[in-house]
């Protein structure tokens, strides 16, 4: 997958998300999830973008430390939602399976990217 492949895919993602969260009840525990839910999963897509954009190797290491975590964060949020009765597991399986796949994707590069710093 290329750079501009995943710039396409983690922002989709966060626009996905974005528009899922205004489906969830007002009520307290959807509120909560929504505003935590909104902003883990626009941060993987923005942080991306920056780490696209890193002006040294460190740098490009740490944002993609922060997108991996993002993306998994995104995934807990997905992963309970069911379990607070806010939406059935059915209406958020594919965004959480895109969470979980982008969270594999950034931990995959995450440790290559920390292996090629030796290099």
């Amino acid at each position: 997958m290329t750079e501009k492949d995943l710039k396409i895919r983690t922002r989709k993602f966060a626009i996905d998300v974005l528009n899922f969260v205004d489906s969830l009840p007002a009520r307290r525990s959807g509120n909560i999830i929504a505003n935590q839910l909104g902003r883990c999963a626009s941060s993987v897509a923005a942080n991306y973008r920056a780490a696209c954009r890193g002006r040294s190797h460190a740098e490009f290491i740490a944002k993609i430390g922060i997108v991996e975590e993002e993306a998994d964060e995104s995934t807990f949020w997905l992963d309970i939602i069911p379990e607070t009765k806010n939406v059935s597991l059915s209406e958020v399986e594919p965004l959480l399976k895109e969470a979980r796949e982008l969270t594999a994707i950034f931990t995959a590069a995450s440790k290559t990217a920390k292996q090629n710093k030796h290099k």
